[in-house]
């Protein structure tokens, strides 16, 4: 029955999507496979790659069906395994950690405008794989000292209405801020977490490139990423919160690229459109007026440059065009 209902576009876009980003994905870990040597992070990451493999045969199975040209997406040409090792110090698993919590978002997202069985089906399998290996990466991090628990606080003993509009104020020159409460701090906190990660990986991708405008480009990311990272530790700081210090990897002297220039872009540009998500839920959570603006500042800044990363894609043709909305031939 499910195999005569025609995939929709939205569906289409979906899995293209997806085919996109799950072999961008299992470029990466080839590489940091090929580099690792821990054991246990080697066969965390490849028991990863084993099961998005058989989920991205899936969809270009899914897609061939329905008559659809697959995406070229990512292949092996993307990947230099021979290229020393770029990221040190328990970055591969960091990074990767990152890339499931963009994986969880995208599928729920995905999942909502999918209507067909097999493909809703599809979604939630991914789903479960994704949570699974994001608790695992982050089981591992926590045992090597490498990711640090949030800042603890005295749990409350009751339960308190607002009942003063001064709450919302954060940004009154004549009164001093209000303390976060741990909603916003939940929020920042992510901030700072994955900027330092991001801050890493624009450093490392700025080191290898060997295009001028885009290595520019990633000190640029480096730069904004620095930016945000240290505006959260100030507003953190402000309420006398130490925020725990996050290694985030180190970076080797290599220059040698492990992917491809569009392979980096392309990252980048995911991870931009993952913080410009966060941001969005940080303004419309936190309840401090500063903050509100704050992430919104964030926001612009970042799409802004994801923009410019999307304009250098383009021009060196190296972003597919996503499948036309060709619907004119259904009418006659």
């Amino acid at each position: 029955m499910t195999n005569k209902v025609k995939m929709s576009s939205a569906e289409l876009g979906a899995l293209w999507t997806t085919y996109n980003k799950k072999t961008m994905i299992m470029r990466i870990l080839e590489y940091f496979i090929a580099k690792s040597d821990d054991q246990k992070a080697k066969d965390l990451m490849s028991g990863l790659w084993k099961q998005l493999d058989v989920k991205v045969k899936e969809i270009k199975t899914m897609l061939h069906n329905e008559g659809a040209v697959p995406p070229v997406a990512f292949t092996m040409e993307d990947v230099n395994l021979e290229a020393p090792r770029l990221y040190d110090n328990g970055f591969d698993i960091m990074f990767c950690r990152i890339l499931k919590e963009i994986s969880m978002g995208m599928y729920v997202l995905h999942m909502t405008i999918s209507y067909r069985e097999d493909i809703v089906k599809l979604y939630k399998q991914l789903t479960e794989i994704t949570q699974f290996y994001y608790n695992q990466f982050t089981q591992y991090l926590l045992e090597e000292g490498l990711l640090p628990r949030p800042t603890f606080v005295n749990m409350p003993k009751s339960v308190d209405d607002l009942d003063d509009k001064s709450y919302l104020k954060g940004s009154n020159l004549l009164r001093s801020k209000r303390d976060l409460n741990v909603v916003e701090f939940g929020l920042l906190y992510h901030a700072v977490e994955t900027n330092i990660t991001g801050m890493q990986l624009m450093t490392g991708f700025a080191q290898c490139s060997k295009d001028k405008e885009i290595k520019k480009y990633f000190i640029k990311g480096k730069e904004l990423s620095k930016e945000i990272l240290n505006e959260t530790v100030d507003i953190l700081l402000q309420s006398d919160i130490q925020p725990p210090a996050t290694p985030g990897g180190t970076i080797t002297s290599s220059k040698e690229a492990p992917f491809s220039e569009k392979l980096m872009l392309y990252c980048t540009y995911l991870l931009c459109s993952f913080s410009i998500g966060g941001n969005g839920f940080g303004a419309g959570l936190s309840l401090r007026n500063d903050l509100n603006v704050k992430f919104g500042i964030f926001g612009k800044d970042t799409y802004e440059f994801m923009r410019e990363g999307v304009k250098i894609m383009i021009s060196n043709g190296m972003m597919e065009e996503p499948p036309r909305m060709d619907i004119n031939h259904l009418n006659h």
